[in-house]
């Protein structure tokens, strides 16, 4: 089935009205409406958004590709528009999307409509077809586009099965979305070409929905050197026992195929063993091991920290004490902010801790390691108990243990099976979790108080070194692991009531998109006319403390971003330190200012610490940065 089957003149849009992405979503859905491919328009954009909802189809490179499959389809169809204003999408790479497809498939869509609908996301991967079509004129112009790419396609995909047969090593791939139709093409697509253009072997296997094409074979996986899993949903990697994998999530592969591709060739992965275990490396001792416990801890704490601390700093807007009924300074309304964010912000460690277990263990590492968490807060409360450090501790006890008693149990007879998860796993992991956790809690606690003691009796140069270590660590990878290791730090210390450190860091982390959006503002000969255009988006994401914001620039060119960045946030930090602000909030940029303690004058201090960094960033940008018009 060719893709012009599903998509039909009644099913275009040359121009929108549409100036938002809900706009456009609800204007795609009424053309299938009125086109009559659909049973029930709203059930339908129900399905679309629950599919956005998982994570957002903008994919970069100004598509957007919204899809869903639903009862509520009578017909297979794309419906597509064109936006030569461009629409905020919250795409994948930040920029505004121009061209969008809706896809909308039958929950019994069979593997030639599936086909046709996969092998349009592919083909949107083409930067001159995407120029095409920006061109169209006419609905017939688009048609005869999509179908001359479609002639091109097939006399090419006899050349790729012969690129698979040729003899010697080769990188394998897997590409997988949760709904199998856009993502999992655009990706396998992405890696295919990049690979070509460089002359590396490769072959890719898709998981759409219309099943696994171009399988890896038994022999394809001997000679692989290693294989990457670029997969927002489940692979069986049971056949890659013994090799370097690489995984990923599927947008990845769209937008770093460079990146995967050398590590692929640099064996740059821990080596998979099919019963979960993976040889040390770097991935399995950094970010796929012991980091990824602990993001995945922090991530889910976060809202807790967040809700509770804001909640709480919000109440100090009455008078400091006036969430105490003694003070003369009582107010109800501050007595419940404090009460509710308290309640949120005790939950933290205990999340922390339940998460990192429960990454290790899986289900049953949760109960445990919550209980551990609690204990690290509550025993010893008098001293505030072993706090953040306790936590930490609890969370990778609590999932190790569980994991040595799960494995002691596979020796259990069959008919215990069902007893293991509901008996046995819970009670022995939170009786050895918690025993260990109230033997260690105590001499945990001395050294978390006495690290905490240290740091508030830091002055002068020792605050501004400290300052200009955590603010310049926020910009070292901008929400990688250097970046969330000092955040970690301020949360850990705003947990026990020191708010100077959080201060610093998210001054730190304000700088980077603030500097870079000053410098394409006012050295616009250094910048391209798209990185100008991001740069205004920068404005508001550096006000907001999304350090985020600054990662397309650095990606561009690291090596005069990044030092630039490291140095503003470093200042900003330092002169955080110094000044001795310190912040209530843990997170909100520009929105929170207010709830610097001290009053007025710490609050424009503050601006102005995060704005001199910004300015010293921008100006180095100014001097380091090639001209473009000269590169």
């Amino acid at each position: 089935m060719k893709i012009t089957d599903l998509l039909k003149k009644d099913t275009m849009l040359l121009s929108t009205d549409a100036s938002d992405k809900k706009g456009i979503l609800d204007e795609l859905t009424a053309k299938l409406e009125t086109a009559g491919r659909l049973k029930d328009r709203d059930r339908f954009r129900e399905a679309i958004q629950a599919r956005e909802d998982q994570s957002t189809t903008g994919v970069g490179d100004g598509i957007a590709i919204p899809h869903a499959k639903s009862e509520a389809v009578k017909t297979p169809a794309i419906a597509f528009a064109r936006s030569r204003e461009g629409i905020e999408y919250e795409s994948l790479d930040r920029q505004p999307a121009h061209l969008f497809f809706m896809i909308a498939a039958t929950d019994s869509a069979d593997n030639t409509h599936l086909n046709a609908l996969s092998r349009l996301s592919s083909f949107l991967m083409d930067t001159n077809f995407r120029e095409n079509l920006m061109k169209a004129e006419s609905e017939e112009e688009v048609m005869e586009i999509i179908n001359t790419k479609e002639r091109e396609e097939d006399e090419e995909d006899e050349e790729d099965e012969e690129a698979t047969e040729t003899s010697g090593n080769l990188i394998l791939a897997v590409t997988a979305c949760p709904t199998g139709i856009a993502h999992t093409y655009m990706a396998a697509d992405k890696l295919k070409d990049t690979a070509g253009q460089r002359n590396i072997p490769i072959k890719v296997q898709t998981n759409g929905s219309s099943g696994v094409k171009n399988r890896l074979t038994p022999d394809d996986i001997e000679r692989a050197d290693a294989i990457i899993v670029a997969a927002d949903t489940k692979v069986d990697m049971s056949g890659f026992d013994g090799k370097h994998v690489i995984e990923v999530p599927v947008a990845k592969a769209i937008h770093e195929p460079d990146k995967l591709l050398d590590r692929a060739l640099q064996k740059d992965a821990p080596v998979h063993h099919s019963d979960g275990k993976k040889e040390d490396g770097e991935d399995s001792k950094g970010r796929s091991g012991i980091y990824k416990h602990l993001m995945n801890g922090v991530s889910n704490m976060l809202p807790f920290v967040v809700g509770g601390g804001i909640l709480i700093a919000f109440s100090f807007f009455f008078g400091i004490n006036a969430a105490d009924p003694e003070s003369d300074q009582y107010n109800r309304l501050a007595e419940m902010l404090d009460t509710v964010g308290g309640n949120a912000f005790f939950f933290l460690v205990p999340i922390l801790a339940g998460f990192i277990a429960s990454s290790i263990a899986d289900r049953p590492g949760f109960a445990p390691g919550v209980v551990g968490g609690y204990i690290a807060v509550s025993s010893g409360a008098a001293d505030g108990g072993s706090g953040f450090l306790g936590g930490l501790i609890a969370g990778f006890l609590a999932g190790y243990l569980t994991l040595g008693i799960k494995k002691s149990l596979e020796g259990l007879p069959a008919w215990l099976d069902g007893l293991k998860t509901v008996l046995f796993y819970p009670v022995l992991a939170i009786f050895g979790t918690g025993m260990i956790m109230l033997l260690i809690n105590p001499p945990l606690t001395s050294v978390y108080t006495g690290l905490l003691s240290w740091l508030e009796g830091l002055s002068g140069a020792n605050v501004a070194i400290l300052g200009i270590i955590v603010g310049g660590m926020m910009s070292v990878d901008m929400g990688g692991p250097v970046n969330k290791a000092a955040y970690t730090f301020g949360l850990a210390t705003l947990d026990a009531g020191n708010y100077s450190i959080i201060a610093a860091a998210m001054a730190g982390g304000m700088v980077p998109p603030l500097s870079l959006a000053l410098a394409s503002t006012f050295f616009k000969n250094k910048f391209t006319k798209e990185e100008r255009e991001a740069g205004k988006t920068a404005y508001a994401l550096g006000a907001c403390f999304i350090t985020e914001g600054a990662i397309p620039f650095a990606a561009a060119d690291p090596a005069r971003v990044i030092p630039s960045a490291v140095v503003g946030s470093a200042a900003a930090g330092a002169l955080t330190m110094l000044f001795g602000i310190g912040l209530t909030a843990p997170h909100g940029g520009i929105f929170v200012i207010g709830l610097v303690e001290g009053g007025f004058t710490e609050a424009a201090l503050y601006i102005l610490a995060i704005a001199a960094g910004s300015i010293i960033s921008a100006i180095m940008l100014g001097f380091l940065k090639k001209d473009v018009r000269k590169a």
